[in-house]
């Protein structure tokens, strides 16, 4: 299996394990959780999950100090991705606020052009289009198109929260520490970073039950330790650009897992906004096939010279 297969795999991975969120935090919020609790919880328990795979496997925690300063701006980054994106939805629709924040691989695309020149094909735009238009279909489904300009502007600083998380993974020197041992160390300063919050707010609130314990442990394994592993991993073998778009099919777990378990109405605006997603998605694949064989039919029309 070459690397782009194995990347394509990975991104696929981490969007369908992160699209199960609302499957373990809708519980948590049911029994009158707070957002900041439960994400404190979250990253707690993957710290200690990751922790415990390290030391199972005797993998090293070592790590130079000079990579502290670079996983201490990861940890900020995917903090204010989450914070921001919650704050979104206190003061503007949950749909809006979610099609606003799967804008962010137009930021990862636009910063890698700005920052590091790499310029995206045509492919790769439309691609991006479609998978946007498609997020916004299943989001907006019954909601009016009502903007909060206070709001507009935080749910945009966590899709460039996110962004800027992908592109330091993808460019900065740790892009080649074993993926387990850099999200280990993410969780770790992620963890601090809501605890003080917590600590300010009057401390994180207890776990009402025994079943909050399970959703929350399965909340930190696998749309937090998985999908962040395999996020590592698609950034590492296919790119930043790529492995966000990809992202796009995070919404279609949610809406699958709604119809699935929550027994909520599928509808045909949904449907059509999955069909635009999974476009996106083949046309990435196909990406490298279309340019080929673009250029090679351009070849067979061009005027030949004597």
């Amino acid at each position: 299996m070459n690397d782009k297969v194995k990347g394509f795999l990975y991104g696929v991975a981490t969007s369908v394990t992160f699209g199960l969120i609302p499957l373990f935090t809708l519980p948590l919020m049911q029994k009158g959780m707070a957002s900041d609790s439960i994400l404190f919880y979250r990253f707690l328990v993957a710290t200690l999950a990751l922790g415990t795979m390290l030391l199972i496997k005797r993998e090293s925690f070592q790590i130079a100090w000079r990579d502290v300063p670079i996983l201490v701006f990861l940890s900020i980054f995917y903090t204010a991705s989450s914070l921001f994106l919650l704050y979104g939805y206190e003061v503007m629709g949950a749909g809006v606020a979610t099609t606003l924040h799967f804008t962010y691989p137009v930021f990862v695309t636009l910063l890698m052009g700005l920052i590091f020149h790499e310029r995206a094909s045509w492919i790769t735009w439309t691609a991006i289009l479609l998978a946007v238009g498609g997020v916004a279909k299943l989001s907006l489904q019954g909601e009016g198109m009502t903007l909060d300009p206070i709001g507009v502007v935080i749910v945009l600083f966590s899709a460039v929260g996110y962004a800027s998380y992908i592109i330091a993974v993808n460019k900065s020197r740790i892009r080649d520490m074993h993926s387990r041992k850099l999200a280990f160390y993410v969780f770790v300063f992620t963890t601090v970073i809501f605890a003080l919050k917590n600590g300010i707010d009057g401390g994180p609130q207890p776990l009402p039950d025994a079943i909050s314990w399970v959703n929350v442990v399965l909340l930190a394994v696998a749309p937090t330790v998985i999908s962040n592993i395999t996020l590592l991993l698609a950034v590492r073998y296919i790119g930043g650009t790529t492995t966000s778009i990809l992202g796009a099919l995070e919404p279609v777990t949610a809406v699958a897992i709604g119809a699935l378990v929550f027994g909520e109405v599928f509808t045909w605006g949904e449907a059509v906004g999955i069909a635009l997603i999974l476009t996106a998605v083949v046309l990435l694949i196909l990406s490298q096939r279309i340019r080929d064989e673009i250029t090679t039919i351009l070849k067979r029309i061009r005027p030949r010279h004597a």
